[in-house]
């Protein structure tokens, strides 16, 4: 059984620095994640893409919500991490919740070795 963790990855949106494409890189407790900022909503997924580690933050959303690796145009959903291009990756994503007190993302911690 998984339970989400939150981790503190800013102390408010404000506090975010986004690139002219709407993303942003944030790292806490010792790991990197990449901020997708779409339709007024704010996703997480991994910092690199799982074909070849290009870094997410680099690439650009799409129109239909995706975010697009920017070496080899990998698309992929920012609600589920689903490859959408039909290459079979998956991109790790996390919930993100904005609090009075900062901005958190969930991550699934699993059995006795910690972070999934």
């Amino acid at each position: 059984m998984s339970k989400l963790v939150w981790t503190k990855v800013a102390e408010s949106l404000a506090e975010i620095r986004w690139n002219d494409r709407n993303l942003a890189i944030v790292a806490a407790e010792g790991q990197t994640f990449t901020l997708a900022r779409f339709q007024d909503q704010i996703f997480a997924c991994a910092h690199k893409c799982p074909h070849a580690s290009g870094i997410m933050a680099d690439g650009f959303i799409d129109a239909r919500g995706q975010v697009v690796c920017p070496l080899h145009r990998y698309r992929f959903d920012l609600r589920n991490g689903r490859n959408t291009t039909g290459e079979g990756y998956y991109l790790r994503t996390y919930t993100v919740e904005i609090r009075e007190d900062g901005v958190f993302l969930g991550r699934e911690q699993r059995g006795l070795f910690g972070w999934s």
